[in-house]
């Protein structure tokens, strides 16, 4: 995933979608935070994120997340929230079910996710609307949109 195909240190990098830009970190395929923010990092952000925020529904597909190692109940929550497949959405109560733990603690787990995209929380909504998304709803209303083949002006 690296931009340098022989780095396998930690690099920080990003890419624009829409009046956002998505900040990697990442070492090889392993990715350790994925932030938004309204200014670019220095470096571009790997290949695998320029081609999903493209529309590419498998561009991820090969990356790790640190937010789904270990047997941890938020862990569990991230891997249960990476098996929604793309263009499709779960419901906080829907996730909760499939790991055995309530709706809330998976709005909990979604809130504090390092790693957005990899571990998309935007696919996760709440039973009767959109529920939150960190740091804009409207940002979580784009990406569902986007992975749905449809624009939002």
């Amino acid at each position: 995933m690296a931009q340098k195909p022989c780095s396998m240190g930690v690099q920080e990098g990003s890419c624009p979608f829409g009046l956002w830009h998505v900040h990697v970190v990442w070492s090889g395929d392993r990715v350790l935070q994925v932030r938004f923010g309204r200014s670019p990092a220095l470096a571009p952000a790997p290949t695998p994120f320029v081609r999903y925020l493209a529309g590419d529904p498998d561009a991820l597909a090969g990356l790790r997340s640190v937010a789904v190692e270990g047997d941890t109940v938020y862990a569990r929550i991230y891997r249960a929230v990476q098996a929604v497949p793309y263009g499709e959405t779960a419901t906080y109560g829907e996730v909760a079910a499939r790991v055995g733990t309530a709706a809330r603690v998976v709005g909990n787990a979604m809130r504090t996710n390092p790693t957005p995209l990899v571990v998309p929380c935007h696919r996760v909504v709440a039973k009767g609307g959109i529920g939150g998304f960190s740091p804009s709803v409207d940002l979580k209303r784009t990406l569902l949109a986007m992975e749905k083949g449809r624009r939002i002006s």
